[in-house]
């Protein structure tokens, strides 16, 4: 059970780099709109720490999608 959990982290912090990077932020910028700091979002991203629905949202918010569209992650190839 633990290796699906690891396996979804680290999906969510790929979907976040890739949204991130579409937008052209760094991750220090999301951080700051995400009001994190840059080693939690740097952890997140790399699928190293399972964030909190309200952190998800946070994130969400920072890069304009919705929490629904960050979490859906099936298509996330790794």
């Amino acid at each position: 059970m633990t290796s699906k959990n690891d396996k979804i982290s680290t999906k969510i912090g790929l979907k976040i780099v890739l949204e991130r990077t579409k937008r052209k932020l760094s991750q220090e910028k999301l951080a700051e709109l995400s009001d994190l700091s840059k080693t939690a979002l740097g952890a997140i991203e790399r699928g190293t720490s399972s964030p909190s629905i309200d952190t998800l949202d946070r994130i969400a918010a920072a890069l304009e999608i919705e929490l629904s569209e960050l979490v859906k992650v099936k298509s996330v190839d790794l």
